[in-house]
């Protein structure tokens, strides 16, 4: 991805992906795509030229969204080492900026995010980002790249579930999360931080996504994400920041997945 994209344009991202088949899409399969994603309101922000930190609050204030913070005595300072923030993930967009505005601050622009590489082609967001395709080409590397950003001098900011929050047995929650953060954050000494952010998407979210997953079709669910993003304009939400987990706590009385599961556990009791 091209990091130094100012602007989205939705019709080259997907003919780039597209490849060879970009030549049988539709002219309005574009248009409607700009109009599903909002491409004109994103692209009046992302002239504004913000990067890091501040394009991370630069977005909550564009947007309208106030937020309250509990339990910000629970972070660690800077002296104490890295560590590894971990987060449910109700809404796919908000959520991020906002523990990258929060955290960010507070640690100095110290922070990375492992994201959808899509988000990518925000530049004023790339700085942050360590892109994350598990398939193609960069999914070879991606082993080396989790290890390298685990054994930086950043922060780091998961949400371990990969998706945002889907609505399971009538209830909003994340999809099992993985492992990883735990044998990492194991490895390199980093205690765990527990973030628990409240907030849903719309009822159509959850049907598309719902449907998706009972027809066993892609994730067009994704796709309506920035639309989520426009809908919370005026929204209000909170954070619940817990107590660090130290790192020796995740030993072999538990598998890592049980760990994790431990961990999640922590999140939704917040």
């Amino acid at each position: 991805m091209d990091s130094k994209i100012e602007e989205i344009d939705i019709e080259a991202i997907v003919k780039a992906r597209a490849g060879k088949n970009a030549k049988f899409i539709p002219h309005f399969v574009y248009s409607w795509l700009k109009r599903l994603i909002h491409q004109d309101f994103i692209n009046t922000y992302l002239k504004r030229g913000h990067e890091g930190v501040d394009f991370c609050e630069g977005v909550i204030d564009y947007l309208g969204v106030t937020v309250d913070v509990e339990g910000e005595e629970n972070l660690p300072t800077a002296e104490e080492g890295f560590c590894t923030f971990v987060s449910n993930h109700p809404l796919g967009a908000i959520d991020g900026v906002t523990l990258g505005a929060v955290l960010g601050r507070r640690y100095d622009g110290q922070i990375k995010y492992l994201v959808n590489d899509f988000l990518m082609n925000l530049k004023g967001l790339a700085p942050l980002c360590v892109p994350i395709n598990k398939i193609g080409n960069q999914a070879r590397n991606l082993p080396e790249m989790v290890e390298q950003i685990f054994s930086g001098q950043n922060h780091v900011i998961m949400f371990p579930a990969g998706l945002c929050s889907r609505r399971i047995d009538g209830v909003v929650q994340d999809l099992p999360w993985s492992k990883s953060f735990i044998i990492k954050s194991r490895k390199h000494h980093r205690p765990v931080v527990p973030i628990h952010f409240i907030g849903h998407n719309s009822n159509r979210f959850y049907r598309v996504a719902n449907f998706c997953k009972r027809f066993h079709l892609p994730n067009f669910a994704m796709a309506l994400l920035p639309d989520e993003m426009y809908r919370s304009q005026g929204g209000h939400y909170s954070v619940r920041i817990g107590k660090p987990i130290p790192w020796e706590t995740f030993d072999k009385e538990k598998t890592p997945m049980e760990w994790a599961n431990f961990v999640r556990e922590q999140v939704y009791n917040l």
